[in-house]
């Protein structure tokens, strides 16, 4: 990633030039070798123009393609990660789209607030954030077994969701360690629910989803996620 010298002189020299965003677009793509611009937007500052990539990566450019950045921008007056906020816009989802019945269903108190997660039984940070979740009150969790790791992480996906009591054989393995035992039925709304983590971009786990459809990539502390669902009730 250019310094930020090196990125303002770059600005500097290329700022004057000017480009339509299907221009740009068409550069970008010649320099790929490939079709892989997913849309293109003129900036309000430097110059620059956000390529959002198909693969969900977002990246700035000059009108001439001259150069690629490949990192985060910083407004210094208000010190807003702009970048980071733009992908976690680009990142929501509709929640009311989720089809929330190939989900393991757990509440908690009254469970007025409503969050989907996407984990794989053998997740690390999915156990953690297990016991983070078994801490809180006064929450719908929505949990979309998605076994990305491994064939045992298939095996227990499969026992679990056709436990007699999903949501407790997911609570009894991801927080007291207990191996859910073997058990046979329906499990197609696993593999819908790995085709329904790709065409969301989920590429790793626990990924959270907020009641207004922002991502939340990865664990987050118990503290932080009762900060975060707040923001999103409101």
């Amino acid at each position: 990633m250019a310094t930020p010298l090196a990125f303002a002189c770059t600005v500097l020299v290329t700022g004057t030039v000017q480009a339509s965003e299907d221009d740009v677009r068409k550069q970008m793509e010649a320099f790929i070798g490939a079709p892989a611009v997913e849309s293109v937007t003129k900036t309000g500052y430097g110059g620059l123009y956000e390529v959002v990539l198909k693969n969900g990566q977002l990246v700035y450019t000059d009108a001439t393609n001259s150069f690629i950045l490949d990192g985060s921008i910083i407004e210094t007056s208000s010190r807003q990660n702009i970048t980071q906020a733009r992908l976690n816009e680009l990142s929501a989802i509709d929640f009311s789209s989720l089809p929330l019945d190939q989900a393991v269903k757990l509440v908690r108190g009254k469970g007025t607030r409503v969050i989907a997660t996407f984990e794989d039984p053998n997740c690390g940070y999915c156990k953690r954030l297990g016991k983070e979740l078994a801490e809180m009150d006064d929450v719908t969790v929505y949990t979309f077994l998605y076994p990305i790791l491994s064939e045992d992480s298939a095996k227990k996906s499969d026992n679990i969701w056709c436990a007699n009591d999903a949501a407790q054989a997911w609570t009894d393995w991801v927080v007291s360690g207990k191996v859910p035992t073997d058990a046979k039925c329906d499990t197609s709304a696993i593999a819908r629910n790995i085709e329904l983590g790709q065409s969301l971009r989920v590429t790793g786990t626990p990924t959270i989803f907020l009641a207004d459809g922002t991502r939340i990539g990865g664990y987050m502390p118990r503290v932080q996620l009762e900060q975060a669902i707040e923001d999103a009730e409101r």
